[in-house]
């Protein structure tokens, strides 16, 4: 198990980095082959004094995304809440594989109807929107029940994917009413 400790807005001092490794080197215990552990300790600097510290913790493992995010006064009691978090998704992701192996037919949940609709913003802004952040990662293809996983695993609103029926990129996102959406393309 590689794990790379950074700091952000900070140097992190060896106890600090000693403690994070000790923490989540446990996670292999729970979680089989995890491949990396990327840890990001960052200090924000703002005139409210509380929830300065940030730990980001992303776990890759067998090709399942892990990430929390938490916020706290002290840097390892952050540490420590992230760590808990960590548990808390490895727990629900394994009784989810538990359940899935379990069962006797298992169906692919398919959404149907999906459309968008774009909201076009006119704020006078002169200056053009410009890519800021760029992430890469390494992924295969899954079927549209594992994307709703682990699209709930990293707690976000949509998912990219390749999905293993069709062999296509498929964007998968969170209704407002709670349900899934799937964008399929459509080659014409």
């Amino acid at each position: 198990m590689q794990m790379v400790i950074k700091g952000k807005n900070m140097e992190v001092p060896e106890v600090l980095r000693s403690y994070v490794e000790k923490k989540l080197g446990k996670l292999d215990r729970y979680l089989d082959s995890v491949g990396s552990i990327s840890v990001e300790l960052s200090k924000e600097t703002s005139k409210n004094t509380g929830n300065r510290h940030v730990v980001q913790v992303t776990v890759m493992a067998n090709g399942t995304v892990l990430r929390a995010e938490e916020r706290a006064n002290d840097p390892r009691s952050a540490v420590d809440t992230v760590t808990d978090v960590l548990h808390r998704q490895i727990s629900r992701y394994k009784g989810r594989l538990y359940k899935r192996s379990r069962a006797v037919n298992p169906k692919v949940a398919i959404a149907q109807g999906v459309g968008l609709h774009e909201e076009v913003e006119e704020d006078g802004d002169e200056r053009a929107p410009r890519v800021v952040k760029t992430k890469q990662f390494a992924y295969k293809p899954v079927t549209v029940e594992e994307a709703i996983e682990q699209m709930e695993l990293l707690g976000h609103d949509f998912f990219v994917f390749t999905n293993c029926m069709t062999n296509q990129v498929n964007v998968l996102y969170r209704r407002r009413d709670g349900d899934y959406g799937l964008i399929e393309p459509e080659i014409g």
